[in-house]
């Protein structure tokens, strides 16, 4: 289905070295794309078909045969905290980080914070409003982004809220993550939403929502 290169810009050199960043992602794995856009990192962006993996993925990471991949002057760096720590580090212009020690600590320990599977696989919709009001209250508080007054990694970490969210409401029937019941997070889904480099590569929702579904067909057994 995909396996085709899409420019975002001119490759560069440095004394005759190529430097050019190549993201290998599914449509749907948008952290570590959304922080090369952030970070303006200048990359060409691949799209791979998991059902029909290509040899330049299988090279890139032939153990896990994942995505994402960040390849990057033709070293590989695979997962994706791993990637944007390597991001953070290699382009320091727009940090994902805090300067502070206690304050990048403290970052990366919301940017794990996040809805995890129970034993079954599955959380109740009680324990998920819950995680999510933590979520709130400790990570994000009276703050426009987790950030601050820009986006940092914690935004990205959880930029799945902003992209993903709604369709998994629509497609199970249930909203939570709404004005009267989650207004900072509610409003910092929407800031997100906004920031001029989020908005312009927003994926189709319609689409999203179609590739939900067809996920969930394929992991819920049909009665």
């Amino acid at each position: 289905m995909y396996d085709q290169a899409v420019p975002r810009s001119p490759d560069h050199t440095n004394n005759g070295r190529s430097e050019a960043t190549w993201v290998l992602a599914k449509s749907v794995c948008l952290q570590s794309d959304m922080s090369s856009i952030v970070q303006g990192c200048e990359y060409e962006y691949i799209e791979q078909d998991l059902s029909n993996k290509s040899d330049l993925l299988l090279q890139c990471n032939p153990v896990y045969k994942k995505v994402p991949v960040l390849l990057h002057r033709e070293k590989p760096i695979s997962e994706p905290v791993v990637i944007l720590e390597y991001i953070e580090e290699t382009w320091p212009e727009n940090h994902l980080l805090p300067e502070d020690t206690y304050g990048r600590d403290l970052a990366r320990f919301h940017a794990f914070f996040g809805l995890t599977a129970g034993e079954d696989g599955q959380k109740t919709i009680e324990s998920v409003l819950e995680t999510l009001k933590i979520l709130e209250e400790q990570g994000l508080g009276d703050k426009k982004f987790f950030g601050g007054d820009g986006t940092n990694l914690v935004d990205i970490m959880h930029g799945w809220l902003a992209l993903w969210f709604e369709a998994i409401e629509e497609m199970v029937g249930v909203k939570l993550l709404e004005p009267s019941t989650l207004p900072r997070l509610h409003a910092w889904v929407q800031n997100f939403k906004q920031v001029p480099v989020i908005r312009d590569n927003l994926p189709d929702y319609q689409k999203l929502v179609a590739h939900m579904r067809r996920v969930r067909e394929m992991l819920v057994p049909q009665a």
